[in-house]
């Protein structure tokens, strides 16, 4: 009995290795990165929605970054017909949209601002927005980092970000936002650059 359950334990590792493909180690953090992720939100997430290293084929550049708002995940392309795919949160059916952007800025633990349509549709936001926005932090809606998209030249007000949600990845939530886990958006913005292209499908 104990032989079979140790197979058919490895066989579950074999099968969550190949259906997914290699697991991702974590990034190394600073010393303010290791400070407020203990104290972020924490939350168990579906074994599909970690960080892995799998087989994807595309006609779009190494180095650029594919959303698939349908499946809840995002790549970020490497050479050799590999990506990086990570879990993540997405727009809610009437706030999602599609399209190509770029990076067009790069920040950590970045202050939130309340955008315009939220505070109409959130009136208690208000006093948030007229303190200047929200400080970086743990607790704060945009994480870790924020990747802002571009589109033309101009801030699209969209972002692919960290989150203090970390519950709601692989969920269609967002206001159109790309949301990651804290420590997955650290992973990604350690690979791209200003001018990285985006494509949300």
């Amino acid at each position: 009995m104990r032989m079979r359950t140790f197979v058919a334990a490895a066989l579950a590792t074999v099968c969550l290795a190949g259906c997914n493909g290699v697991r991702m180690p974590d990034p190394k953090v600073s010393g303010r990165d290791a400070e407020f992720l203990a104290l972020a939100p924490k939350a168990e997430i579906p074994n599909d929605f970690e960080r892995y290293q799998v087989d994807y084929k595309t006609s779009e550049p190494v180095g650029s970054i594919i959303v698939d708002t349908h499946n809840h995940f995002l790549y970020f392309i490497q050479p050799g017909g590999k990506a990086i795919r990570y879990g993540v949160a997405t727009g809610q059916d009437a706030m999602g949209w599609t399209g190509r952007a770029s990076v067009g800025q790069m920040q950590e633990w970045p202050r939130w601002m309340p955008p315009k349509d939220m505070l109409e549709r959130w009136p208690h936001l208000q006093p948030t927005a007229d303190a200047g926005g929200l400080p970086g932090g743990p607790d704060n809606p945009l994480g870790s980092r924020a990747l802002y998209l571009y589109q033309n030249g101009k801030d699209s007000m969209y972002r692919i970000h960290g989150t203090n949600e970390p519950e709601k990845i692989g969920q269609g939530v967002s206001s159109g936002c790309i949301r990651m886990r804290d420590i997955d958006a650290i992973d990604l913005y350690n690979r791209v650059k200003i001018g990285t292209q985006v494509v949300v499908i």
